[in-house]
């Protein structure tokens, strides 16, 4: 199957973002100073020695301002998915922006969950190639989406 350039677009401001949204909370960036670091300096970039790809920046930015803005929700919905005793706060903080990215499309942009999780997992499958976190990622996500899109189910 060929992917568009379209769908890559949509996939690098996918990776980018969980990126931005980790940068935000590791060195308290704002919003406005993340997206503009990003769109000046690091979009282009070649995500783990691939291609560069432009990433969708209308998607990008939407991506980073419904995760801080519904923030406590998402929160909530993969604390609910989460491991009892296993708080979002708790995990990995890569996870914690995917988890957060993850969220906003599902909740802000109304994304489809199937598109939503298997970006996702691709997303991390680039972070931890070698790790068990895709499969923990998928399995929290299911449940995200399931509880943000019951309709899709």
């Amino acid at each position: 199957m060929k992917i568009s350039p379209g769908q890559r677009r949509k996939s690098a401001a996918r990776l980018y973002a969980l990126q931005a949204l980790f940068q935000m909370e590791v060195c308290d960036q704002s919003v406005d100073a993340v997206c503009r670091e990003f769109e000046e300096f690091r979009f282009g970039d070649a995500p783990n020695g691939g291609e560069p790809v432009a990433p969708d920046v209308v998607l990008f930015r939407g991506l980073i301002e419904h995760a801080v803005n519904f923030q406590a929700r998402i929160d909530q919905m993969a604390n609910r998915a989460l491991a009892e005793g296993w708080p979002i706060d708790r995990i990995d903080p890569t996870l914690r922006a995917l988890f957060r990215a993850a969220g906003a499309e599902l909740i802000g942009i109304g994304t489809a969950p199937k598109v939503v999780i298997s970006e996702f997992i691709e997303v991390a499958k680039a972070f931890f190639p070698d790790g068990k976190e895709p499969k923990f990622a998928n399995a929290v996500l299911d449940r995200m989406a399931r509880e943000a899109q019951p309709e899709a189910f």
